[in-house]
Parts: C-alpha cells; sequence; structure tokens
C-alpha cells in the first residue's frame, strides 16, 4: 500500500472519530473495481450529524493536502467524500442497513464473500 493512500486513511478515521462516527469500517475493494483501493462505511446519529462529519472529513482531508470532493445535500440520509483513492460513506443507521454496502462490496463477481473488510 502505498504511504499516500495510507495517510489519507489514517486522516479519514482520525476524523470520523473525532467527530464520533458510528460503525466505521474499512473495506478493501482493489480486487472487485478500479475506481477506488479503499471505501470507508460509518453511521451518523442523524441527518444533522451525517452532514457535520462530512464537513469535517472533507476540511481535514484539505487541511492535510489531499483532494476530495463532497456529494450529498445537506441533511440528507447519504453523503459522500470521494478522495479518489479513498471514498467514504456516510449514512443513516436505517440508510445503511438498506443499501448494505458492506455486503456489496465484500462479493466477488463469482458471488462469493471477499474478506477484505478490516
Amino acid at each position: 500500500m502505498s504511504d499516500n493512500i495510507e495517510h489519507i486513511k489514517q486522516t479519514v478515521i482520525e476524523s470520523l472519530e473525532n467527530m464520533k462516527a458510528k460503525d466505521i469500517v474499512i473495506l478493501d475493494v482493489k480486487p472487485l473495481t478500479s475506481m477506488a483501493d479503499y471505501m470507508i462505511v460509518a453511521s451518523g446519529t442523524s441527518k444533522r450529524h451525517i452532514s457535520a462529519v462530512a464537513e469535517n472529513v472533507y476540511l481535514d482531508a484539505k487541511t492535510a493536502g489531499i483532494k476530495s470532493n463532497m456529494e450529498g445535500e445537506p441533511g440528507s440520509d447519504w453523503v459522500l467524500v470521494d478522495m479518489f483513492d479513498v471514498i467514504v460513506h456516510l449514512m443513516t443507521p436505517d440508510t445503511r442497513k438498506f443499501y448494505d454496502l458492506e455486503k456489496l462490496w465484500t462479493m466477488t463477481p463469482e458471488g462469493e464473500k471477499n474478506n477484505s473488510a478490516e
């Protein structure tokens, strides 16, 4: 793993923990897609909390010199922060359960479980 990707992951995890995000999961998606190496999924306690956490992740990334984009409307159930090699998904617990990204991104193309969650 490159030092840059490790730096991005560490910056994100620290930002999520500082903002009290819940159930943080790191998914290694390198074997499944070329769009990113890792996806980090976390929950917020409310739509307002999700917006605040996403804004904090985005600002911490910017401060650390990491290029990023944020997608999702303020007050929505799901906000995404894209740092190209690392994509962060912040969701309400109900939205997270409905879309079940952890299951989706740990399945191989043949439908077998890929044990890539950290």
